[in-house]
């Protein structure tokens, strides 16, 4: 028996019946034609859309495999990187040995952007991409679930409540990413749960614990629990947060005390703004792996994955431009040296446009957190 099944990415056996259900989803056609017709009005749109799903429908039939689906996709993801950026650099790969297996540990900024990044990432320069860590919060729209777990994503369960279900289904999420390291498949995992919509990338020590467990029922340690899976930060740093705008508009009215709830759609809406929206520079910084001596517990090797992280962020002129206004308010320590203001005011400022003094000033400082850490180091 499959006991993966309800949490696995899906494999070549059940690759047809998939393919032919999101043939037929009609939103999946009305995203695309977005996407690669985004200008096109009116009766062009419909033309689109009908081009569109000739398009669809003609490469997706061709494809027999997962391995094809990934590389159908990264065409994909190529012409958002030309589309959506400036410029893609990754840092530190060179390092890795590509016939290992690691368990790459990020920080979360973009639902679907930041494993699809450190993947394409690892695809550039002949690294095997890894499976995805992906929320069950995801598949409630089916399409994108779909999408996800052809592309070797995997579910945690998140949703669940009863404490007792809730450990059961993290040993089994701990299981399945160990039996996958083991199988010679590395792991993309965030560091904490949900994305770090101020900025502030910490490492949540359950996420450490979670990956542990698998390890006990060897009569493994923690420490030699977490070694044997061959954890790696990786920090993606994006010059413009396309959501930048909706994050600070929410955490805004938490701050007031108003109540937030996320509408149905949000997070298939946060995606295509990521995906779709202006980034500016990107960078994929790979970090060290780990010494041996500071897997001692979970605190101290969360420490040394949050430093990491912040020593790879790269830092853009809006970075300096929101530290700068936040210094000048004395809320936070300046900086000895700024960089190219003129150029960060003006996009910090386009990108706040209108909004209330309280947004904007949540924008600044969500843009000032990687010089805030770095300051921290």
């Amino acid at each position: 028996m499959d006991e993966f099944a309800e949490i696995r990415p899906y494999n070549d056996s059940e690759f047809p019946v998939i393919i032919e259900r999101l043939l037929a989803e009609p939103d999946l056609v009305k995203g695309l034609t977005y996407f690669m017709r985004p200008r096109w009005k009116g009766p062009l749109h419909l033309l689109a859309r009908s081009l569109v799903r000739w398009r669809l429908q003609h490469d997706i039939s061709k494809l027999q495999s997962i391995a094809d689906f990934q590389l159908w996709l990264a065409s994909y993801v190529e012409k958002i990187i030309r589309k959506t950026t400036t410029d893609f650099t990754v840092v530190g790969i060179e390092k890795f040995d590509k016939s290992k297996s690691y368990t790459w540990i990020s920080n979360h900024r973009d639902i679907a952007l930041d494993p699809t990044l450190v993947n394409y990432a690892l695809h550039s320069k002949e690294h095997p991409t890894g499976r995805i860590a992906i929320g069950d919060n995801l598949l409630n729209n089916p399409m994108v679930g779909d999408l996800m777990r052809l592309n070797k994503s995997f579910i945690v369960k998140r949703s669940i409540v009863a404490k007792r279900d809730k450990y059961t289904a993290l040993q089994l999420l701990s299981k399945y990413i160990r039996y996958s390291i083991e199988e010679g498949q590395s792991i993309w995992i965030a560091q904490r749960e949900g994305r770090a919509k101020d900025g502030i990338d910490h490492t949540d020590t359950a996420v450490l614990k979670m990956l542990s467990l698998a390890g006990r029922t060897q009569k493994m340690s923690f420490s030699e629990s977490l070694r044997s899976l061959s954890p790696v930060p990786v920090s993606i740093s994006y010059e413009f947060d396309p959501c930048d705008v909706l994050k600070a508009r929410e955490l805004s009215a938490l701050k007031q005390g108003e109540q937030y709830h996320k509408s149905d759609n949000e997070d298939v809406e946060s995606i295509i703004t990521g995906l779709m929206g202006n980034k500016g520079r990107i960078q994929v910084s790979f970090g060290t792996e780990i010494d041996e001596s500071l897997f001692v517990d979970a605190e101290t090797l969360a420490t040394e994955i949050d430093r990491q992280i912040v020593q790879g962020y790269a830092c853009y002129p809006i970075n300096y431009a929101a530290h700068k206004l936040l210094a000048d308010q004395g809320v936070i320590e300046p900086l000895s040296e700024y960089h190219q203001l003129t150029a960060g005011l003006s996009a910090l400022t386009g990108r706040c446009g209108e909004e209330t003094a309280a947004v904007k000033q949540q924008i600044y400082s969500m843009y000032a957190q990687p010089l805030i850490r770095k300051q921290g180091l």
